[in-house]
């Protein structure tokens, strides 16, 4: 499946690594798209560091849409919690698959208390 371009490989990552897992390839990601002085992602280091995550090929419309979409607080950059809500949102199987994870996690809570 591909959503906006992008090939959703998330739900994939996520069986094989599981949540745990998948939050630090996440984190991972973060890290190497972010400006490291800044210690967030701007349009420059994505711009710069697209290609060591598979994102060559995506245009300057599609970078700035990335960015766009990301920036809740409209700073003009990306935490890492913003970039980690992108990711999730660009993929909308994940984002089901997250609310099942959701709940079980909150019935395991409530079933431990």
């Amino acid at each position: 499946m591909a959503t906006n371009g992008f090939e959703d490989l998330l739900p994939v990552m996520a069986n094989k690594l599981g949540g745990e897992g998948l939050i630090k390839e996440l984190c991972n990601g973060f890290e190497l798209l972010m400006d490291k002085e800044k210690g967030v992602i701007t349009l420059d280091s994505l711009r710069q560091n697209a290609a060591v995550l598979g994102l060559q090929d995506l245009k300057e419309d599609e970078l700035v849409g990335m960015m766009n979409e990301g920036d809740l607080d409209r700073d003009g950059a990306l935490t890492q919690m913003e970039f980690c809500v992108l990711m999730f949102r660009l993929s909308p199987e994940l984002m089901e698959e997250s609310w099942f994870w959701l709940e079980e996690a909150l019935q395991h809570e409530l079933g431990s208390l």
